[in-house]
């Protein structure tokens, strides 16, 4: 019987692999079977994820997905994608009142423009092909909680949500799907080398989630799945990850 969540034969993209989710989704789609190109910004932890990952024709490429050149340089390089994962973004936390333009826009355009840009891009040069899988990086504070000082961050990822339903219709008919994953607390490095929480204080917060805080591999198996000719009948979703933080 064939395995319906095999990457076998699959070109896949994933920005951000430098680290946490990223670097994750790389390593796990790779032991998929994928032959896994991955960008990120710093050569040096791109190299690391690099040589996690089981062998095969994997490639690095050095890029700022923030600047036009350089992504033109990256849709150059790639060969034809089966699947695309949008996975480098930033996060800032900062009391609305005190929300300005610059920081609005350094965050819309990691997580927002950055993104949908790439894919602009990347359909102009005919590098996805028919029944590509694009999965977005997106998160509970999309459309599902809000949280205090993270109303630039939880716009960013809703702006994500809204037009990937739109460019699920619009690329229906070449069938390719675009959906998001939508996590919740996700134990990264970030959070775990955090200072700027006690133990206790973290403690607490993951007390809130019934299954506790998430790990990176949990996430990826999800996009893993979405990538996959297993859900070759599901397009325009937000697939919720929050170890039932929001059925309380």
């Amino acid at each position: 019987m064939d395995n319906p969540f095999s990457l076998q034969n699959k070109n896949i993209l994933v920005t951000g692999a430098s680290s946490g989710i990223g670097r994750q989704v790389a390593i796990s789609t790779a032991g998929m079977g994928a032959t896994v190109h991955i960008t990120a910004r710093d050569n040096g932890r791109l190299e690391q994820t690099l040589q996690q990952l089981e062998p095969g024709n994997h490639q690095k490429h050095i890029a700022d997905l923030t600047i036009d050149a350089e992504t033109d340089l990256l849709a150059d390089a790639l060969p034809p994608l089966d699947g695309l994962v949008l996975s480098a973004g930033i996060v800032k936390t900062l009391p609305f009142k005190f929300v300005n333009h610059a920081e609005l826009n350094n965050i819309m355009q990691t997580n927002f423009y950055a993104p949908v840009l790439l894919i602009s891009k990347l359909l102009k040069k005919k590098k996805l092909n028919k029944k590509c899988s694009i999965v977005f990086i997106s998160s509970i504070g999309g459309n599902f909680i809000g949280a205090k000082g993270n109303s630039m961050y939880s716009a960013s990822k809703g702006a994500i949500n809204s037009m990937q339903k739109v460019i699920a219709l619009e690329l229906a008919p070449q069938k390719i799907r675009v959906n998001n994953v939508s996590p919740g607390m996700v134990r990264t490095e970030m959070i775990e080398n955090t200072t700027a929480f006690s133990a206790e204080q973290m403690a607490e917060d993951e007390s809130k989630y019934p299954l506790g805080y998430g790990e990176v591999t949990d996430v990826a198996n999800a996009i893993i799945y979405l990538l996959s000719d297993a859900s070759k009948w599901v397009t325009g979703i937000s697939l919720l990850l929050d170890g039932g933080f929001t059925i309380q």
